[in-house]
């Protein structure tokens, strides 16, 4: 896949994972749209970008998800690159029933939901591109949960399921499918919880799961596990891939 004149939207673009990615493609020479919530957020981005393109969304809301779309079809009608980033983590105790679940932005929305509608709103106008790729950014507690935050660990192992079943549908069109795994990263996404759990290790560096993504998207290797999330990878990939085929060879 080239990784140069490409058009791409980033959603979750305006801090950590996403931000970088967005640094990451404007070096190597491609335009760049990042979506999020915060306006604020994005305002900071571009004062540090101020090639990209901003535009504020929340996707956990279907309507503006689809008026993502919408505006980003009509303003870039060359775009054929979408990197589904955004997502959120909670820590969510069951035994108190739905009074945690309810209480704050809903995990299975953003980080899963999104993932799919994002995907099926723009795979027919990539099929007319020489080249796309979708680039699905899962997480090592896909693979391995960690029981205390268990929508977003379950989320991430759906994004993995799903990165699987559409690159086989996408296999013979331009699309390509891309997984980027992550391991712990030192974003804002879960400090709050870290911090309680008494978490002294930070992660590593959003930059460094950029530039796999991108070397990822260079050799085409469409499943790429960074860091310590290699080891969560394995641990449950004994035969699954020969199994895999051998349940899907149509």
């Amino acid at each position: 896949m080239k990784t140069a004149n490409n058009i791409v939207l980033i959603t979750g673009g305006a801090t950590g994972i996403g931000f970088s990615l967005a640094e990451a493609f404007v070096k190597a020479r491609n335009e760049v749209i990042i979506c999020g919530r915060r306006e604020n957020k994005l305002k900071e981005a571009k004062e540090k970008l101020p090639q990209i393109h901003t535009r504020v969304c929340n996707l956990s809301k279907e309507e503006e998800r689809k008026s993502l779309y919408e505006w980003a079809s009509s303003n870039f009608p060359n775009l054929n690159i979408l990197v589904n980033n955004a997502g959120i983590q909670r820590m969510v105790d069951f035994k108190k029933g739905t009074e945690q679940l309810f209480a704050g932005e809903d995990e299975i929305e953003i980080n899963f939901k999104s993932y799919v509608h994002l995907s099926a709103y723009f795979i027919p106008a990539f099929q007319k591109q020489k080249e796309a790729a979708i680039i699905n950014i899962s997480s090592g507690l896909g693979f391995v949960p960690l029981a205390i935050a268990p929508v977003y660990c379950a989320t991430k192992a759906a994004i993995h399921s799903f990165s699987l079943s559409l690159r086989h549908q996408l296999r013979n069109t331009p699309i390509k499918v891309f997984e980027v795994i992550p391991p712990t990263v030192d974003t804002e996404l879960d400090k709050g919880a870290r911090a309680q759990r008494g978490q002294q290790d930070r992660g590593m560096r959003p930059e460094e799961v950029a530039q796999a993504a991108m070397q990822a998207l260079e050799k085409d290797q469409y499943e790429v596990a960074v860091g310590r999330a290699e080891n969560l990878r394995t641990a449950t990939r004994s035969d699954i891939e020969q199994i895999f085929q051998n349940m899907n060879k149509w």
